[in-house]
């Protein structure tokens, strides 16, 4: 089994210029029509975010559940934008998933390369496209008047990136086999980011579930939710210094653990479901 997978592996790395086209034609087929171009990586979630601004931190005032202090280092405008801006690739990487062999049906079944590179493809697409969103956000800390620690960058940043790369290759490589095989899957995808967006504190502090009055074994399964402690990642490098917006030990375990594993179950499934896939394409 090891031999396989570390076989598999050097497949892969030796077609790695493949990963790199099918990545560039679909960010080129992507905005090749369009005025603004890249433009809209950075312009669609910020106008989200906007949105969200007002409806949770005006209306709702969610901004309640964040430490005093940290209100007067960027505030809850720069908390929303440092979790909207990765989730926004995330959700998209999600919605594409179950799509990612069968788009490319033509090329799996004419081409000789290793069928691992066409998943990894749509996860990379998403990948630039959130690096390409990291100089607004820097521009957003400087402006609303936000911090940052070298531990966060280093180490938070690193961490957070790495294993929403690797939970979301395991995603996909799953989703997007098993979608061949029952087509449902795509729909119950859709339903299934909606949950993940409001469960992993995207739009407000997870300290404000933590904090509540709902039953401890409930605020435990909360945290075991890998996605949380990777947005809370993204977040921690933005707040130093603020513990009630950094992972607590379960969400960071959690986050750990579960993406591992995710990448094992998608790539276990992936190999094992990989002749059929093929017949039915």
């Amino acid at each position: 089994m090891e031999v396989a997978v570390a076989s598999r592996a050097l497949a892969v790395w030796e077609h790695r210029k493949v990963v790199g086209l099918l990545v560039r034609r679909d960010l080129k087929v992507k905005y090749q029509q369009s005025v603004l171009g890249y433009a809209w990586t950075m312009l669609e979630p910020l106008a989200l975010t906007m949105v969200y601004f007002f409806v949770f931190g005006v209306i709702l005032q969610a901004d309640r559940g964040m430490p005093p202090e940290a209100l007067n280092h960027g505030g809850f405008l720069l908390y929303l934008v440092a979790g909207i801006l990765p989730w926004t690739s995330f959700g998209a990487m999600l919605g594409e998933a179950p799509r990612a062999m069968i788009t490319h049906g033509k090329l799996i079944t004419t081409m000789k390369v290793p069928r691992e590179i066409f998943p990894m493809a749509t996860v990379g697409t998403k990948f630039i496209e959130y690096v390409l969103t990291l100089p607004v956000l820097m521009a957003f800390v400087v402006f609303l008047g936000g911090t940052f620690s070298w531990t966060g960058i280093l180490v938070w940043l690193p961490s957070a990136i790495l294993l929403q790369f690797a939970f979301g290759l395991g995603m996909t490589l799953f989703l997007s086999t098993v979608n061949v095989m029952f087509r449902d899957i795509e729909r119950m995808v859709r339903i299934i980011t909606r949950l993940l967006f409001y469960g992993s504190a995207i739009l407000y502090p997870a300290h404000m579930v933590l904090q509540s009055n709902i039953p401890e074994w409930l605020k435990t399964l909360y945290q075991l939710n890998p996605l949380l402690g990777i947005f809370q990642m993204h977040r921690a490098v933005w707040f130093a210094g603020f513990p009630e917006l950094t992972p607590t030990t379960i969400a960071l375990w959690s986050s750990v653990v579960g993406s591992i594993l995710m990448l094992v179950i998608g790539y276990w499934t992936f190999r094992r479901l990989e002749m059929s896939v093929l017949k039915e394409l």
